[in-house]
């Protein structure tokens, strides 16, 4: 099983005492930068059968924008929102065969503590915008392997076939 998990895209500041974090949306360069990676997906010949995006704005936006190049939709799970965790991650890969492809978009930083951990407790550090691959080897305990992880400016190159 492969499994891609992806950082939201640059999102607005946190500002003010009126502050809404679950409605920050992406700025111009998040919406750029996403609309760039799910091109690059297409490139790297990514095909996931689920997409799971965290129910905040950004990450939503983010989740929207990949599966629109991609030609699918997203489920929006609470599982991917603050507190994203391994048990969470078998637990929405439970009912899926070994060779399907899931794509997760979430938060930092419980994206890269994720990651981490299903790779034996290696420490990563996602950027906005960015992609991480696991293939998984084993279902219990869950444990995989880091194939690679790609920086934003990497998926705008490829995006643009460079």
């Amino acid at each position: 099983m492969k499994l891609y998990f992806f950082r939201h895209g640059h999102a607005e500041d946190a500002d003010g005492p009126e502050f809404d974090d679950f409605a920050r949306r992406l700025t111009v360069k998040g919406v750029e930068r996403s609309g760039a990676a799910g091109r690059a997906l297409l490139r790297l010949g990514v095909r996931p059968i689920r997409v799971f995006s965290s129910p905040r704005v950004r990450a939503r936006q983010t989740a929207d924008m990949l599966t629109e190049a991609l030609g699918m939709g997203v489920t929006v799970r609470d599982e991917l929102n603050f507190g994203f965790n391994l048990d969470h991650v078998g637990d929405l890969i439970a009912d899926l065969g070994a060779e399907e492809e899931v794509l997760f978009v979430g938060h930092e930083p419980d994206l890269s503590i994720a990651v981490s951990m299903l790779v034996g407790g290696a420490e990563s550090v996602m950027k906005k915008g960015g992609l991480a691959r696991v293939d998984v080897f084993s279902r219990s305990p869950l444990r995989g392997a880091l194939v690679w992880m790609l920086p934003p400016r990497l998926l705008d190159a490829l995006a643009e076939g460079k």
